[in-house]
């Protein structure tokens, strides 16, 4: 299923797409608007779900709404991982603004940052880059893991068992700051630099993750493409290493990182600059879209 908060009216409202320009308006079936309490309650309403979108009776066109974030009000701060593939982990390391702990090198354990709930954005919301003194606005495309039960991660856990669907995420990056504080909290958590959508998808609608490629394009242009599968640190080993100390909630929002390609690998650096456009986009997700002002 392919679940997605819109604006209609200047309130939220939840549908579940048909295909990308259309909608079946969910609200009132599920008795919220709230994407986290949908999640919290999926197993309860998905057969009728399932019902709803088979007779298609009410179909909503998405070109005359307002998509929203999947999850517009997170209930905590988005899990990021830094240099989690390969090249772009050595990328990064050879750009001078790798601060962290394992510099210059591919990490032996998942790198964890967080992006906190302000820096979310929806599809076609604007990034701005005058709230990056230094001009140094970079774009970093990546599948994002949306946990949908409560609890830690054992030994015995299935981490998968977790895993409640998939969305997109654009980890747009003040470099400058990033490099000056020493740490990625500042130059990632700017109001709005987490664009997310178009939608969240259960994995049984998505399929096999390995046989997927994420990509970013600036203005039609491919910057970054690269396979699931090319992940230093799988999915069941993030939702572990962050769910053994840390009680995981529903709704919680992993973003996995990015791959080689992002702005601050090419020489000169190519950051984003108001006119542009930017495109991440996952076969099964969709595209997600942002304007640079």
């Amino acid at each position: 299923m392919k679940l997605v908060s819109y604006e209609k009216s200047g309130e939220c409202r939840l549908g579940a797409l048909i295909d990308a320009h259309r909608l079946v308006d969910i609200t009132d079936l599920v008795g919220t608007a709230d994407m986290n309490r949908l999640i919290d309650e999926y197993r309860n309403h998905e057969q009728v779900l399932k019902e709803v979108i088979r007779s298609s009776h009410n179909v909503i066109d998405t070109r005359t709404v307002k998509l929203l974030a999947p999850i517009p009000d997170i209930r905590r701060n988005v899990f990021c991982v830094g240099k989690n593939y390969y090249e772009h982990a050595r990328e990064f390391a050879n750009s001078g603004y790798d601060s962290s702990a394992a510099s210059g090198k591919v990490p032996t354990a998942p790198i964890i940052f967080s992006k906190p709930n302000t820096s979310v954005s929806g599809p076609g919301d604007a990034i701005d880059t005058k709230l990056d003194p230094y001009g140094s606005v970079d774009y970093e495309a990546e599948l994002a893991v949306v946990i949908g039960k409560n609890g830690r991660v054992d030994e015995r856990d299935d981490p998968w068992s977790f895993v409640f669907g998939y969305t997109l995420i654009n980890d747009v990056t003040a470099r400058e700051l990033q490099k000056k504080h020493s740490q990625w909290l500042l130059g990632k958590g700017i109001d709005g630099y987490c664009p997310m959508g178009p939608a969240l998808v259960t994995p049984d609608e998505l399929g096999a993750l390995d046989r997927l490629r994420i990509s970013c394009e600036v203005n039609g242009e491919v910057r970054q493409s690269a396979s699931v599968s090319d992940l230093i640190f799988d999915i069941p080993t993030l939702i572990r290493t962050i769910g053994r100390g840390i009680s995981l909630m529903a709704g919680d929002i992993i973003a996995t990182g990015t791959p080689v390609g992002v702005g601050i690998g090419f020489k000169p650096p190519r950051y984003l600059r108001p006119g542009d456009e930017v495109r991440v986009s996952m076969p099964g997700i969709g595209d997600l879209v942002n304007p640079v002002v």
